[in-house]
């Protein structure tokens, strides 16, 4: 019977990780869509911003009270896993806390574990109470309606259902150490589980193992269900912060990329030298100016689209969206992500070739009233805590509106007329722009 558990605990864990590598292929795939974009320059600032952001979670403390919560969650649920390690050989092979031959350090192990699982549970519980009950402001926007809404929860709810299965399989555990049944080896310190173990004063040893063992199943099968939940899930940031810090863009916030071929351009019509029927510049106009879909955004926006974890700390910072104005930074990354995912189910049912669906992320996710109400101030930027632009995403779009469709606003023709005619963004010749000192 025990050979027959070991088998299907390995056809589980084969099955689990199986599915998990499949999403990771398919999420690689989708990403590699994007254009090519050099960030592998400034290799140790790279991981200093990386150790800084995703490791230590510098940003996430910017707001105290949900920045400690989170790291208490980050903490916990990434430390307790490593007892995931343990239960995987116990399950291969037949044994029982396999690792209880590290005699003190394993004491300790686990009663950490069962500290951290107890302040999971707190932190949990607040952040359920903060989207559900006190109802604050980020987490109440239009984009989170219906199935985002649903996720935040979801995910909160696993988390509640881990924690508890892993205290309640470790008091039962220790009462049955304390009854000393066979199979169940002294080891361990439960300074939380412990409180537990009167729940099964007056049941049989039979009962109390059946309880342990259910618990135990339902722990590892609810870690691999949890696993391959992240790649429908906001919460795929868990494996994602870290190359996204890592890929950040590095540059002076209000640096934006230039268009190497209009910059040649320019640099030609402002040289009095320039001999007009000379060779064009090394630099060729790409084929479309900005973004109109995903796949005209390079692979890094792709990827901080599946990085969003939708905190909406950058909404609730962006000036347009404070003043009534419709743009969103967050639903600019979920847009994208959206967007995307629809892209690569498109590529699934078609053999892994994209089939144009008269679609694009313009106009049909993301409008020009959104994109133009962006005041390029960076705020979204600054605020996010794993190194997502979604200004990057916008720039791109609005360089598709200007230079390929001629679309921008009247008041930004007007403006782009006056700097071509005067010099300067009003409407005065350059003649007489110092008129106004003669007083």
């Amino acid at each position: 019977m025990a050979y027959l558990d070991n088998v299907f605990f390995a056809l589980l864990l084969a099955l689990g990780i199986g599915f998990f590598v499949k999403n990771i292929k398919k999420l690689s795939r989708n990403i590699k869509l994007g254009q090519s974009i050099n960030r592998t320059d400034r290799s140790a600032e790279r991981w200093n911003q990386m150790i800084r952001l995703a490791l230590g979670q510098y940003k996430m403390v910017t707001r105290p009270l949900s920045g400690i919560l989170h790291i208490i969650v980050y903490v916990g649920f990434i430390i307790i896993n490593i007892e995931v390690v343990e239960i995987c050989i116990d399950g291969l092979f037949g044994t029982h806390r396999v690792l209880a031959f590290m005699g003190p350090v394993y004491d300790f192990l686990i009663g950490s574990f069962e500290i951290l699982a107890a302040l999971v549970l707190v932190a949990v519980i607040a952040f359920w109470l903060r989207r559900n009950v006190i109802k604050l402001a980020r987490f109440q926007s239009v984009e989170l309606k219906g199935s985002p809404r649903r996720d935040a929860n979801t995910i909160l709810y696993i988390e509640v259902v881990l924690m508890s299965l892993f205290l309640l399989m470790n008091a039962a555990d220790g009462w049955l150490q304390q009854m000393q049944v066979s199979h169940y080896t002294h080891a361990g310190s439960y300074p939380i589980s412990h409180f537990l173990r009167p729940l099964f004063n007056g049941h049989t040893e039979f009962v109390v193992q059946l309880f342990e063992r259910s618990c135990w199943w339902l722990h590892i099968i609810g870690i691999l269900a949890f696993l391959n939940y992240l790649y429908y899930s906001k919460h795929l940031h868990i494996l994602l912060a870290f190359p996204n810090t890592f890929y950040g863009n590095l540059n002076p916030k209000g640096q934006f990329d230039n268009l190497e071929s209009v910059t040649n351009e320019v640099k030609l019509m402002l040289d009095p030298n320039a001999d007009p029927y000379a060779a064009a510049p090394e630099a060729a106009a790409p084929a479309k100016f900005g973004a109109s879909d995903v796949m005209d955004l390079n692979w890094v926006q792709l990827m901080n689209a599946y990085t969003c974890t939708e905190c909406g700390r950058c909404t609730s910072s962006c000036p347009a969206n404070l003043t009534g104005k419709k743009l969103s930074p967050r639903k600019i990354m979920m847009d994208t992500r959206d967007r995307l995912e629809e892209v690569g189910r498109n590529m699934d049912a078609n053999k892994g070739i994209f089939v144009p669906d008269n679609k694009t992320l313009l106009n049909d996710y993301i409008t020009a009233e959104e994109l133009w109400a962006c005041t390029s101030c960076n705020a979204c930027v600054e605020e996010c805590p794993v190194s997502i632009s979604p200004l990057s995403i916008i720039m791109d779009m609005r360089r598709y509106l200007v230079m390929e469709q001629s679309a921008a606003p009247q008041s930004v023709n007007v403006m782009m007329s006056n700097i071509e005619n005067n010099g300067a963004p009003w409407p005065y010749n350059q003649m007489d722009r110092l008129n106004w000192a003669n007083d």
